[in-house]
């Protein structure tokens, strides 16, 4: 993949797990409406009681008495939770719709806070660190900045100046969840919940790699993942894992479900060592449409990435590559923690 930081998970969507926990107005639009996964939609002259409907969140026309902004309060905000702590690579302020109430300017501050805090602790926390600093953005439009900071963080704020409407906030990075929790025993490797990620594909046409390492079910076959249709009979499609961290795999599935007529006629999966060398993981195997399939893994080889190859094209909804850490990378992933935390 290139280096484009949006093909990587976006750690503040609601099927990860993210949450809009607060947000100062939200007179037109809710605040929820920034984390959904879908692609914000419109329909001309739905009006309610507060005006035209919006999907997105949208706050009211800031007045003060003389008709100004009141000194001080001179921006909307909104406090969201990661699905899973992470590091941001970059974020996308999505304006989609919002053509003459859209905000001039933005920022977004970010913050690691351990547990469950509440709401009334996150707004009155003294650690937010700016990530993006103060911004111009346009209207109905993707708005990237990109992120340059190597720590992890737990939550994110956006701020709208003055006021206005933004239909979805993307934070895409790299998942970083809690180590104590990798410790406790075998868990999917590959899942972004657990800090794996897609690093490579070899298509993209209907619907994106990330998907099939999402958590839960699909819903849908869009909610998975499916390339184009191959033509080219001396080539197979294929996706590359990077895991949450070297690991021995152990069990395997591979999901087909609610791809009916286009699923891979057969599936293989390889591991990739730290240096580079390969181990099969599972041979060249038939697969069915619309079933999970599920493999024990004989191999007692470490590897950090895991390819899969579908023959010859096709989709599938998820992956899961579950296993243990080894006790190599428990050390690497405890001392990037301490160092965070120094």
């Amino acid at each position: 993949m290139s280096d484009d930081f949006t093909l990587l998970p976006d750690l503040a969507v609601r099927t990860l797990g993210g949450a809009v926990l607060w947000a100062n107005d939200e007179s037109f639009a809710e605040r929820e409406n920034l984390i959904r996964p879908q692609a914000a939609t419109y329909s001309p002259a739905t009006f309610g009681h507060k005006g035209q409907v919006y999907d997105g969140w949208e706050t009211r026309r800031r007045r003060g008495e003389n008709g100004d902004h009141p000194a001080g309060d001179d921006h909307d905000s909104a406090i969201i939770r990661l699905g899973v702590p992470g590091v941001i690579k970059g974020v996308v302020v999505d304006t989609a719709w919002f053509k003459g109430n859209y905000p001039p300017e933005v920022s977004v501050e970010a913050i690691a806070v351990e547990g469950h805090p509440s709401t009334e602790e996150l707004v009155a926390a003294e650690g937010w660190t700016t990530i993006v600093e103060r911004a111009k953005v346009n209207g109905d439009s993707k708005n990237p900045f990109a992120v340059d900071s190597p720590k992890r963080w737990t939550h994110v704020r956006l701020r709208m100046f003055p006021d206005g409407g933004v239909a979805r906030l993307r934070v895409h990075g790299i998942a970083k969840p809690d180590l104590a929790w990798l410790e406790s025993g075998p868990f999917d490797l590959a899942a972004i919940e657990n800090g794996g990620l897609v690093a490579d594909c070899s298509n993209i046409f209907f619907s994106h790699p990330q998907n099939i390492l999402m958590p839960g079910r699909a819903a849908s076959m869009g909610d998975g993942w499916e390339t184009a249709r191959g033509r080219d009979k001396s080539v197979n499609d294929w996706v590359l894992v990077q895991l949450a961290a070297e690991g021995v795999v152990t069990a395997a599935e591979i999901d087909t479900s609610y791809f009916l007529f286009n699923a891979p006629g057969a599936g293989a999966l390889t591991g990739i060592r730290a240096d580079g060398s390969e181990v099969e993981l599972l041979p060249r195997t038939r697969l069915q449409p619309d079933t999970r399939h599920r493999f024990l893994i004989d191999a007692a080889e470490a590897v950090v990435r895991v390819r899969f190859d579908a023959y010859p094209d096709g989709g599938m909804a998820r992956l899961r590559l579950f296993g243990t850490l080894t006790d190599e990378a428990r050390a690497q992933l405890r001392n990037e923690l301490e160092n965070e935390l120094a």
